[in-house]
C-alpha cells in the first residue's frame, strides 16, 4: 500500500514538476496521470513483469474508497451558510436547471456537429 501511494505521489509530483517547468495549461496531476498509465503500460507490455506488484492498484482503491471524506467540508461550509442557502434558494435552484440545461443543449449541437463534419468527409 505505501509503495503504490508513493508511486501515486511521484507521478503526480513528476507532473507538477512538467506543467511548471514548461509552463503548461494543463493541470499538473493530469500530466501526472498521463505519465503513470503510460509507465504502467510501458510494465505491462514487457513479459514477465505483473504491474499488480507494484501497489498502485491496491492503493488507488483505498483511495477511491475515502473518496466521500472530500465531500465533508463542502456539506460543513453548506450548513454554516444555510441561511444564505434559504434566502437564495430559488435563484440558486434556477441558477443550476439553467446552466445543466444550456450544457446538454452545448453537448448535443457540439455532437450534431462533429457527424455531420464526420459524415460529410466520411462519403
Amino acid at each position: 500500500m505505501l509503495q503504490g501511494l508513493s508511486i501515486l505521489l511521484v507521478a503526480q509530483l513528476a507532473g507538477e514538476a512538467v506543467a511548471r517547468g514548461l509552463d503548461l495549461p494543463v493541470p499538473g496531476p493530469v500530466i501526472g496521470l498521463v505519465l503513470l498509465a503510460g509507465g504502467l503500460l510501458l510494465m505491462a507490455a514487457r513479459p514477465g513483469i505483473d504491474i499488480e506488484k507494484f501497489g498502485v492498484v491496491g492503493a488507488s482503491g483505498h483511495l477511491i474508497a475515502m473518496l466521500g471524506l472530500l465531500f465533508v467540508p463542502a456539506g460543513v461550509g453548506v450548513v454554516q451558510q444555510m441561511h444564505l442557502v434559504g434566502q437564495y434558494g430559488w435563484a440558486i435552484v434556477a441558477t443550476l436547471v439553467l446552466t445543466t440545461l444550456v450544457t446538454m443543449l452545448t453537448t448535443v449541437a457540439t455532437f450534431l456537429g462533429v457527424k455531420r463534419l464526420l459524415g460529410a468527409s466520411g462519403q
